[in-house]
């Protein structure tokens, strides 16, 4: 028996699971091959839901569903810990002790926040990147009437590259419809000198940012924040008095990676086009723990999915794979509250930037309705 484990309950491994069902649906049935996924969540959570539970649109309820619910009934689901992972062995280890075997191993873990990474951060900050930091948002920003609101991006790489100029521009338009946004100054801070990763969004964030009157302060990596001064220090030297902070803390890998020798920082280091690991054999990476060069967006763990179902489908059917993944990455960009902007790009590409419009906001919405049909891998 083939046996492919897969490691993490998140867009990549769950899609990953349900694709691999169905391509290797006669295998699966005649017990010549084994799909396991592990996760230690039993709900499955799509985050970005997350940016609209501080504006009253969702709430954090809406984003999850219990896996169970997700996942083919071909597909061997276990809702546990993995402590350790040994490639030399192909071996898993639990919580409990227990060991697993493996022929492929596919890593889907994901990252984590690590708002201690920044002193004063975790007690000065808010964020809407989990549950409970964006519920405590929504409550703040109900009473936040005036003052110096500054969005800061405090680490990179972070999930859902866009979401801090998404949650900027609708901050702006939420203040405008209560009538609060002439009491409000709005800063937005990036780590390198524009104000974003992509040369074209940030060109496209900047020009809106100029006509919307909000602050761009480049070249500003957060070093500490003082809750009790109200000041947010930079790297470079330069502060900011604020009131309310909103900040992207910084993002972690997986300890399992680093204590597996797969990644030294905790990102697995894999090839770009097949994602395989660099230092193991039988062991591919997805999604936000794949070290590869393009956003650690939903997108992307989803067209690397199929990638490696396709290669994995492939390999248990005793042939050479050959599918590869090119970067491929979309993204709606809310541009307000009510309109968005759509990007698509690949390895090495600029995304085109279209004219924000209420259709592409609509089209945003009904995908993030639709999202559980993606994760059970029906598109």
């Amino acid at each position: 028996m083939y046996r492919i484990a897969i490691v993490g309950g998140g867009t990549g491994g769950t899609v990953l699971a349900n694709r691999l069902a169905d391509e290797l649906a006669p295998e699966l049935a005649a017990g010549d091959v084994e799909v396991r996924l592990i996760t230690a969540d039993p709900e499955h959570v799509y985050k970005p839901t997350f940016l609209y539970v501080p504006f009253g649109k969702k709430t954090v309820d809406d984003a999850a569903r219990p896996i169970d619910e997700l996942v083919d009934r071909r597909v061997a689901l276990d809702v546990a810990e993995v402590t350790a992972v040994d490639t030399d062995g192909h071996a898993l280890t639990f919580a409990d002790g227990s060991r697993l075997g493996y022929d492929h191993l596919v890593l889907a873990t994901g990252a984590s926040l690590d708002p201690d990474a920044v002193p004063g951060l975790a007690e000065g900050g808010h964020h809407f990147y989990g549950p409970d930091g964006a519920e405590t948002l929504r409550d703040e920003l109900a009473d936040f009437t005036e003052g110096h609101l500054v969005l800061s991006v405090a680490g990179v790489p972070h999930m859902c590259p866009a979401a801090p100029v998404e949650f900027t521009l609708m901050v702006d338009d939420w203040l405008r419809e209560r009538g609060r946004r002439e009491d409000v100054d709005l800063t937005y801070t990036y780590p390198i000198n524009r104000a974003h990763g992509l040369e074209s969004i940030a060109e496209w964030a900047t020009d809106l940012f100029d006509a919307r009157n909000v602050d761009v302060e480049t070249f500003f990596n957060v070093e500490s924040v003082d809750p009790d001064a109200g000041i947010v220090e930079s790297m470079e030297g330069s502060e900011l008095d604020y009131d309310l902070l909103v900040a992207i803390p910084p993002h972690a890998g997986s300890d399992l990676v680093i204590d597996a020798g797969l990644g030294d920082d905790g990102w697995v280091d894999v090839d770009r086009h097949t994602l395989e690991a660099e230092h193991a054999e039988d062991v591919s990476a997805i999604g936000d723990v794949a070290d590869v060069p393009t956003s650690k967006a939903g997108s992307v763990a989803h067209y690397e999915a199929g990638v490696v179902a396709d290669r994995l489908a492939t390999r248990a059917r005793g042939e050479t794979p050959t599918a590869v993944y090119d970067g491929k990455t979309v993204c709606f960009l809310e541009a307000g509250m009510d309109e968005a902007t759509f990007i698509e790009f690949s390895y090495g590409e600029e995304p085109y930037v279209r004219e924000p419009s209420r259709p592409l906001h609509w089209a945003k919405l009904g995908y993030n309705e639709s999202y559980w049909l993606t994760a059970r891998g029906l598109l």
